[in-house]
C-alpha cells in the first residue's frame, strides 16, 4: 500500500512546510490538500510544488461546480507542470451547503456534472480541441444555450508535462461509486471499515469495475484512518478527534432525511446508533453525539494501539482492497515518527 497524509483546511501550509519536508524524507508517498470554503487548495499545491521534490501532491477535493471544467483542466495541467508530474486531481460533487451556500452555484445533477467535468479535463490535459455537448456543460457555449454564438473550439496553449493526470473521485452513493470504479484512476471513499467494505460498497464497485477500461489500470482505493502507535496509549484521548469527526458528518452534514453519511453508517449496520448521533447533534448536544459513536467503529476503522495491533489492522485494510492508506495523526503525536513506524510495519 502507498502511504498518504491529508492536510485539512484549518492547517497553515507555510508553517507546516518543515514537517512536510521531513515526511517526504521518511517516505510519505502523497500529500492531499482539502478545500471546502477555506483557503483554496490550488495555491497551496503551487507553493508546495516549489518546496518539495518527490512527494505526490493532490486535491481532496475540488468541487466540480465552482470552477468551470476549463479551469479545472488548466489547473490539472498547470499543477502537474509545477510539480514535475506529481499532481493528482481529486474531484467531488461536495454538497448544496458549500456549492450553493458559499459559491452561489446551483447544485444540480451532481453525478452527470462530475462525469462531464472528467471528460473535459481529460480532453484539456490531452491537449485536444475541446468541443463538448453535455447535459450540464456545453463548450463552446452556443447561442441557444445563452452565449453569443461567437465562441470557437480551442485547445490548451501549453503542452502539458503528461497527457494524463490521474483523477480521483470522492464518492459515497452506489451510482457514484460505480461511476468512479468505471472512469477514475482512484477513489476517495469516506468512513472505510475494512470488515464492512464489501457489504457496503461491493455491489456498486463490481459493475463499475466490469466496465472499466484496461488503460486506466487498477483502481487506487484511498482509505483514511487515524494512526498512533505505541504501548499504553490513552486511546480515548487520541480517538476523540475521530469521534467528533464521525459525529459531525453522521449527525450534522445534511438534513434529518437527507444525510448521505448517516445513510452510510446505517448501511454499515449501526442503524440505531446513527439515528441517535443525528438526534443529539441536531438538538445541539454535540458531546452526546460524539459519545454515541460506537466503540466498534473506532476499533475497526483506526490504527491506534500497539505495533502488533496496528500490523494486524494494516493486514485487514490490505485484504479489504485498500491500495493507498491515507492517515490522520492526532494532535500531540509526532507525524514523522509515526510515518517511520508505519513504514516499518508495512
Amino acid at each position: 500500500m502507498r502511504l498518504s497524509y491529508t492536510l485539512d483546511y484549518t492547517k497553515d501550509v507555510v508553517a507546516l512546510t518543515p514537517t512536510i519536508l521531513e515526511l517526504e524524507k521518511v517516505g510519505l508517498d502523497l500529500l492531499w490538500l482539502q478545500e471546502a470554503y477555506s483557503f483554496d487548495a490550488v495555491s497551496a499545491i503551487g507553493y508546495l510544488a516549489a518546496k518539495t521534490n518527490t512527494i505526490g501532491l493532490g486535491t481532496a477535493i475540488l468541487n466540480v461546480y465552482s470552477r468551470t471544467p476549463g479551469v479545472l483542466g488548466m489547473t490539472a495541467a498547470g499543477c502537474d507542470h509545477l510539480s514535475g508530474g506529481r499532481f493528482h486531481l481529486g474531484l467531488g460533487a461536495s454538497g448544496p451547503q458549500v456549492v450553493e451556500g458559499f459559491h452561489g452555484m446551483a447544485y444540480s445533477k451532481p453525478l452527470t456534472r462530475t462525469k462531464e467535468v472528467v471528460d473535459i479535463v481529460r480532453k484539456i490535459v490531452g491537449r485536444e480541441v475541446v468541443e463538448y455537448s453535455g447535459d450540464t456543460v456545453s463548450v463552446p457555449l452556443t447561442k441557444d444555450a445563452g452565449g453569443t454564438g461567437l465562441g470557437k473550439p480551442l485547445k490548451l496553449i501549453n503542452k502539458p508535462d503528461r497527457s494524463i493526470v490521474p483523477i480521483y473521485l470522492a464518492a459515497l452513493g452506489d451510482k457514484s461509486v460505480e461511476t468512479t470504479a468505471e472512469i477514475a484512476e482512484g477513489w476517495l471513499p469516506f468512513f472505510w471499515v475494512p470488515e464492512m467494505a464489501q457489504q457496503v460498497f461491493g455491489a456498486a464497485l463490481a459493475p463499475g469495475l466490469a466496465k472499466r477500461s484496461a488503460e486506466l489500470g487498477a483502481l487506487d482505493i484511498v482509505a483514511n484512518t487515524t494512526v498512533a502507535i505505541g504501548e499504553n496509549l490513552d486511546r480515548e484521548v487520541l480517538l476523540q478527534g475521530m469521534r467528533n469527526h464521525i459525529a459531525l458528518y453522521v449527525g450534522g452534514m445534511g438534513a434529518r432525511n437527507a444525510n448521505f453519511y448517516n445513510d452510510l453508517a446505517q448501511r454499515m449496520g449501526w442503524v440505531d446508533e446513527a439515528l441517535a448521533i443525528q438526534e443529539f447533534f441536531l438538538t445541539g448536544k454535540r458531546e452526546e453525539a460524539a459519545a454515541a459513536v460506537p466503540a466498534a467503529w473506532l476499533d475497526q476503522a483506526t490504527l491506534v494501539g500497539s505495533a502488533s495491533f496496528v500490523a494486524e489492522r494494516l493486514a485487514a485494510y490490505k485484504e479489504s482492497g485498500v491500495t493507498s492508506l491515507d492517515i490522520t495523526i492526532p494532535a500531540g503525536v509526532d507525524p514523522v515518527a509515526t510515518v517511520e513506524q508505519l513504514r516499518s510495519l508495512m
